[in-house]
């Protein structure tokens, strides 16, 4: 068994504890930032294949105290890295420090560094390391004085899921995007509509949660290339995942004054295999009929971090609750970094949230 570490944008914890636990793994625990779960290699290639909150997949070798660079350095010396990273494995270093004595990253990662390849070189009786073969990527967090250190599995992020190669303005990041889906209760049962889709990325992450469809499908995982933990695992997990997909008709309306955000939207959902689940239209938020009688909105309308931008969008908020607003038989989860959205919106929210868009403090204004 293993132990594995899940970082997450915080106010993510709670839907990723619960994903985990959907999939039935073991010993989740959500904490500030991350979620923890035990497993085995089959459980690291569902929790790549299938989160949809979860940033990335670690797998934590040990953590130890560290207020010196000698502590440090011994901690990460005596861990049993040879069971994990073979001779040729590359073994790069990243990470990051936080109210710690050892405050420096590059120097973290330099005695890291020197600590892993004084470990391995011993284990292979070698002087030399070649570092020819797949990637290991060594993670570090140093919090209070207490290191932890991690492979990471997945190689690039979760939230790249594959379909999104272009963007328009301030995108939303889809594990950001597929929380927001969640917390408004999208089963694909109702109608979904985002009345400001951008590149596409709340609709597509709405169809993939309508059809249930494993988010990581379409593409790879840095551990595939792993020793230690079996290629059948993989192609296992992905053919549990195509089993758990549902087929059905599904009513997802996407929309924007932009014509290039339609036209990209289309195009991203087309790579991620949803085109035909999701209808796309040129229209203005403010002024457009809702596409049918009932359902959920769920978006992230412009908003600006300059002042000349935030009044702009909190003229969008007034012109948007006149409309929007208005609109009874629809449940609405609409995010922003405005703490007077409210206000400006014209309605209370029957609940807040605060959440973060990469650094962006953000909540997620939820009205039923």
């Amino acid at each position: 068994m293993y132990a594995f570490v899940v970082p997450c944008l915080f106010g993510l914890e709670g839907p990723c504890a619960d994903e985990l636990r959907r999939m039935g793994l073991e010993d989740v625990r959500a904490e500030n930032g991350r979620v923890r779960f035990s497993g085995d290699g089959a459980c690291c290639a569902k929790a790549n294949l299938r989160l949809r909150t979860g940033e990335r997949v670690l797998l934590s070798l040990g953590s130890f105290e560290a207020a010196t660079f000698d502590a440090l350095f011994e901690g990460v010396r005596a861990l049993p890295l040879e069971d994990y990273i073979p001779k040729g494995g590359q073994f790069p270093v990243k990470g990051y420090c936080l109210d710690s004595a050892l405050h420096s990253v590059p120097d973290c990662q330099r005695i890291i560094k020197k600590a892993a390849a004084t470990r391995l070189g011993g284990a292979y009786r070698a002087e030399w390391l070649p570092e020819d073969g797949a990637m290991y990527q060594l993670q570090f967090s140093l919090v209070r004085d207490r290191a932890e250190i991690y492979l990471d599995t997945s190689g690039a992020p979760l939230y790249k899921r594959g379909y999104r190669p272009g963007h328009v303005a301030a995108p939303l990041r889809e594990t950001l995007a597929a929380a927001m889906v969640g917390l408004a209760r999208y089963r694909g049962r109702d109608a979904l509509w985002d009345p400001f889709c951008g590149s596409g990325t709340i609709p597509i992450e709405a169809a993939l949660i309508a059809r249930n469809r494993a988010p990581g499908l379409n593409r790879t995982f840095a551990a595939q290339k792993w020793g230690f933990i079996p290629r059948a695992a993989w192609s296992d997990a992905a053919e549990e995942a195509r089993s758990l997909e549902y087929r059905g008709e599904y009513h997802i309306f996407a929309s924007d004054i932009d014509p290039r955000a339609v036209s990209l939207s289309r195009e991203n959902a087309r790579r991620a295999g949803v085109a035909g689940d999701i209808t796309f239209a040129l229209a203005d938020a403010c002024t457009a009929p809702a596409p049918w009688e009932r359902g959920v909105i769920v978006c992230n309308p412009p908003y600006g971090e300059r002042m000349g931008e935030r009044q702009e969008a909190q003229a969008l908020y007034r012109d948007m609750g006149r409309t929007l607003g208005a609109m009874a038989d629809w449940k609405q989860y609409v995010i922003s970094s405005e703490p007077d959205f409210e206000r400006y919106y014209g309605r209370k929210a029957a609940k807040r949230r605060k959440l973060y868009n990469g650094m962006i403090q953000c909540w997620l204004n939820m009205y039923w």
